[in-house]
């Protein structure tokens, strides 16, 4: 069978292509046939059909760059991300979910019955569904400027850790808003990725701690490459997963599962005091 995941010929946008996950995704994409709009504040070195430069912490750039996306748009893959310190937790916020959500919204009116969006959340989110009253405050935030605004006052709801707390709004406000989505046509997913090695890893090492990263290993007992994320989600945003919504998808290695079943000590996964 030929083109088995249907992507040639259809327009795709992937955030963050300049590099790790979202340039991986993007060069699986052009090799199958589809036509990649790159979206990052670097430029990719994917030979692309087109870049456009946009910082996701600037709602005029976003808005500006939606306006040059030709449509239909059949699929949107969201790498963009921060990974905390040295950015600042509303730059992180901004940037790994109020912009990205508003980009997500504006191309929205723009994709056909059938397209599929897929969001790489992380398994530093896990444990989300404890914190869902605090995080539907923010999910329910309406356009960029509330979300900014919401983030900006209330710095005791991100915690420690805005990375780890964004990827908790992402897991939920895809299982909250996917129903939303498919009655718009559009499938919503996301994946939860293992430590990957992507230009993200030295940031978390330093600032989280090389020993704790290397607990979230599952039984597969390595980091992952970025196109081992990536493959997950052209799969999720490919035409022949219709039935597939409002899944949080792990790419991980086993640790989910593993965690789940008592076979990871949960301990060795916090900061020491």
């Amino acid at each position: 069978m030929e083109d088995v995941l249907g992507y040639d010929g259809r327009r795709v946008i992937v955030t963050g292509a300049a590099s790790g996950m979202g340039e991986a995704t993007a060069r699986i994409l052009v090799g199958l046939g589809a036509e990649v709009t790159a979206v990052d504040i670097k430029p990719t070195a994917v030979e692309v059909a087109e870049w456009l430069e946009v910082d996701l912490r600037d709602k005029t750039a976003i808005e500006a760059a939606v306006a040059k996306v030709g449509g239909p748009v059949h699929g949107y893959f969201n790498c963009a991300g921060l990974p905390g310190p040295p950015f600042s937790d509303i730059d992180v916020m901004l940037v790994n979910f109020v912009g990205a959500r508003h980009l997500i919204e504006q191309v929205l009116p723009k994709m056909p019955d059938g397209s599929a969006i897929a969001y790489v959340a992380s398994n530093a989110g896990l444990g989300w569904q404890q914190q869902l009253a605090t995080l539907k405050e923010l999910i329910d935030t309406e356009g960029f400027d509330a979300g900014k605004a919401w983030c900006e006052t209330h710095p005791e709801a991100i915690g420690a850790s805005a990375y780890a707390f964004s990827k908790q709004v992402i897991n939920a406000w895809v299982a909250s808003k996917a129903g939303d989505y498919l009655a718009r046509g559009v499938r919503l997913n996301c994946t939860n990725p293992g430590p990957t090695e992507t230009p993200m890893m030295p940031f978390f090492h330093e600032t989280v701690g090389k020993h704790i990263v290397d607990a979230a290993m599952g039984p597969l007992a390595r980091y992952s490459t970025p196109e081992e994320q990536a493959w997950p989600l052209v799969f999720l945003n490919s035409p022949r997963l219709s039935y597939v919504a409002g899944e949080a998808f792990y790419v991980d290695g086993g640790f989910f599962g593993a965690l789940q079943t008592g076979q990871v000590d949960f301990s060795q996964l916090m900061p020491a005091e």
